[in-house]
């Protein structure tokens, strides 16, 4: 197939929470209704097995049939991004091979974790990947938890792996996408630039990117999906609207509860039964997460997604955008007094 922009990943990508049972294992009636309702609501893409999907709190076996159990639920209606990071190159190859008999459109591939490793290192574990890979392959930068992979490295893969297809960075890092995008846009137009931080969506697709690997779209498909295509379509009022209103959910969920518990309870709250988590809870972990449920119940239903808690909502206080310029003035005239403005 030619290398044509035509062939890029593109579209949001679900990073999927997995159900649970009472008892934690992977409750699969759940899982696939949820595959059938994220589907419904229009995403383009499933990307099980990620952060989102606490991949490294399930065993290799269940990792495999989450992958087996959303594809079959998906019969080839979207592509699947299947998360094959293991803890080594060897076991990485295996999970290539086996999501590539199961239909994946590509694999996603974390960098090495836990050893920080050089920009050579990082290199040569892709490398090794790539030249044995059967599926086509998405590099994942999540620098915060693992080895960063730096631009000459994304390149340098880029020109040397044809399967590899596309870089994942959720770094949020604007600079470093539009120095990505610049280095390899040029040698390989089929090349995806997906970005896993929702809170830049929007700037992320005007410098560039094809798409998002966003966990706001396993709760709210419908505003990711919609911002999505308003960006793309040139809208930029709306979809600058759009991104604002995004932003307090998505800073709810992932900064009011260990990553991903704010995601559990907002897409409980959306009629999709999550579980618990695997990762034990003290009593004041469950105490706040009760609370923070009713603070994400009155964002989801200021967007019309849920009815507002019994005990209702607060009002947010209203801006006075004339009081604000006076400050603003005032500040600017000190400075200038100062010498600094």
């Amino acid at each position: 197939m030619a290398a044509t922009a035509e062939n890029r990943l593109r579209g949001i990508f679900t990073p999927n929470i997995v159900p649970l049972t009472s008892d934690a294992e992977i409750n699969e009636p759940e899982l696939r209704r949820y595959v059938d309702w994220l589907i419904d609501h229009g995403v383009h893409g499933l990307y099980p097995n990620g952060s989102t999907g606490e991949f490294t709190r399930f065993t290799v076996e269940e990792r495999r049939r989450i992958i087996e159990i959303m594809a079959d639920q998906t019969r080839g209606r979207v592509p699947i991004l299947a998360g094959a990071a293991e803890a080594n190159a060897r076991e990485t190859i295996k999970a290539c091979e086996y999501y590539h008999t199961l239909g994946c459109r590509a694999v996603a591939i974390v960098s090495p974790f836990y050893y920080k490793l050089s920009p050579a290192g990082v290199y040569a574990y892709f490398k090794e990947i790539a030249d044995n890979s059967p599926i086509d392959i998405t590099l994942y930068n999540i620098p915060m938890f693992a080895s960063p992979i730096d631009v000459p490295t994304v390149q340098r893969l880029a020109e040397e792996c044809p399967r590899v297809i596309a870089i994942k960075d959720s770094s949020g890092d604007l600079p470093h996408m539009m120095r990505m995008i610049a280095a390899v846009r040029k040698l390989r137009p089929d090349f995806g630039f997906m970005t896993g931080w929702d809170a830049a969506l929007m700037p992320m697709l005007l410098i560039g990117c094809d798409g998002g690997t966003n966990a706001t779209s396993g709760v709210a498909p419908e505003i990711t999906k919609k911002l999505y295509e308003l960006t793309m379509a040139g809208k930029i009022d709306e979809a600058r609207d759009l991104q604002y209103r995004l932003l307090p959910l998505f800073d709810t969920m992932l900064y009011s509860a260990e990553f991903p518990d704010g995601f559990r309870a907002a897409l409980k709250l959306r009629g999709i039964e999550p579980g618990p988590s695997r990762q034990p809870k003290s009593a004041v972990q469950v105490d706040q997460l009760r609370q923070l449920s009713d603070q994400l119940q009155c964002l989801l239903a200021a967007e019309g997604f849920t009815k507002e808690p019994a005990a209702g909502c607060k009002v947010p206080p209203t801006v006075d955008a004339d009081h604000v310029a006076r400050i603003v003035q005032n500040v600017v005239g000190e400075l200038r007094k100062r010498g600094i403005a």
